[in-house]
């Protein structure tokens, strides 16, 4: 015999969802003292778990499942459709293996070298500049940097368009109206666009490297042995384009908690890749990044005295689980330090989801953001002086992506 779930009064809460964002669920878990509530959202109902001990639950295949859970503005914006983020089983599995095998020593250097080169660049454009929109700048290197990575050739004239189109694939999942809109437009341009390439890479009118990922996804093969449609190789190849552009929104917490925290900046000037990969994972902790994930209940289960009913939308709050004083002494405390001793844990520590990362639905880029933010963090601290004049460096915890709001203006900026 199972309990009753706490649950939220009301027909329907999407609205104090929208309202409260990135806190909507913890709020909740904190006034149910419940690791997991019982909601209404989409005029359905749903299930929102968060912590440690929710994540395992959350991240096992025998009792979730990512298919239809992730709501039709997400798969339109941010996911694509059939994307690696919307499979289960083997196809998950055979997918999610083309992903990882770019995580290699070899490949992350590769992508770190593009990112040193483009760091180079972008410091000598800036010292010509008055003052520089840090997020706006960062964005076009960091398309820069995965188009190189990638082996997808744009022109300079191109790349703003495409920036511009790879930021409002992440931005919209979450805005209403004429902004979410721009979203869903710019998947489908740059859709059609990689389609177009991938179509004359298998005619042989294009030949991009055998190394590239370019190359690899337009001859990767299902598990029947068949070639992925263009469309999901396309979809693909944006899924590497889209996050590595993301990592602005990580960058512009880190000039932040720079800024906040003079003393760490004192700490990084020795340069030893421990203190920067500390830093750089209390950044990832501490600041909102993805609020929460989704998926459904695979079949009926009892956790916690708790029914859990097949086909059931249940959301893991990942910004809550990163604040959770059951994991983390003193949560809301920006400390590095506290990744010195910090046993590494796939359900305790989930900026950008949990689990296992080839079998489960943990980021196959959480590496890639970790060497482009460490390489980041050495120019903004070791390689470029600038300034910060007064601007409104407050954040929002309601929209999705949340980013200071001055997007960081610098000025004087001088190589060292």
């Amino acid at each position: 015999m199972s309990n009753m779930m706490p649950h939220e009064k009301g027909i329907d809460h999407t609205l104090s969802l929208l309202r409260e964002g990135y806190l909507y669920i913890l709020n909740r878990r904190r006034s149910f003292s419940s690791d997991v509530f019982e909601t209404r959202l989409l005029g359905k109902k749903a299930i929102c778990m968060g912590g440690k001990e929710a994540a395992e639950i959350f991240y096992d295949p025998e009792k979730f499942q990512r298919k239809g859970a992730a709501p039709n503005r997400l798969v339109q914006t941010l996911f694509g459709k059939k994307g690696v983020q919307t499979l289960d089983g083997q196809k998950h599995k055979n997918r999610k293996e083309m992903f990882m095998s770019l995580m290699t020593p070899h490949e992350l250097k590769r992508l770190t070298d593009i990112a040193k080169k483009e760091w180079k660049l972008a410091a000598q454009k800036w010292e010509q500049m008055d003052q520089i929109i840090f997020y706006e700048e960062v964005q076009e290197w960091l398309c820069r940097t995965a188009c190189q990575w990638a082996g997808v050739q744009v022109r300079d004239d191109e790349i703003k368009h495409l920036t511009n189109d790879l930021e409002a694939m992440f931005e919209s999942p979450a805005a209403m109206g004429p902004d979410h809109w721009k979203g869903r437009n710019a998947r489908n341009r740059v859709e059609k666009w990689i389609g177009e390439i991938i179509t004359r890479v298998r005619s042989g009118e294009v030949q991009p490297a055998e190394h590239t990922i370019l190359h690899r996804f337009s001859w990767h093969r299902n598990p029947d042995g068949s070639l992925l449609d263009h469309e999901t190789v396309a979809v693909e190849v944006i899924n590497i384009l889209r996050p590595i552009v993301a990592i602005a929104i990580f960058m512009n917490f880190t000039v932040l908690a720079l800024h906040h925290h003079p003393e760490e900046r004192e700490k990084l000037e020795s340069g030893d890749e421990k203190d920067y990969r500390m830093f750089v994972q209390e950044v990832r902790r501490y600041y909102p990044f993805f609020p929460f994930v989704a998926a459904r209940v695979k079949k009926d289960f009892i956790w916690m005295n708790y029914t859990f009913e097949k086909g059931t939308l249940t959301l893991l709050d990942l910004y809550g689980t990163n604040h959770d004083p059951k994991i983390w002494d003193n949560p809301d405390i920006f400390n590095p330090q506290r990744f010195a001793e910090w046993e590494e844990s796939p359900f305790s520590f989930i900026p950008q989801g949990g689990g296992d990362y080839l079998l489960g639905h943990r980021c196959a880029g959480e590496w890639a953001t970790i060497e482009i933010m460490k390489v980041s963090l050495d120019y903004l601290v070791n390689q470029i002086e600038y300034q910060i004049p007064d601007q409104d460096l407050s954040y929002s915890m309601v929209s999705i992506p949340s980013i200071p709001r001055s997007k960081i203006v610098m000025k004087n900026i001088k190589r060292k």
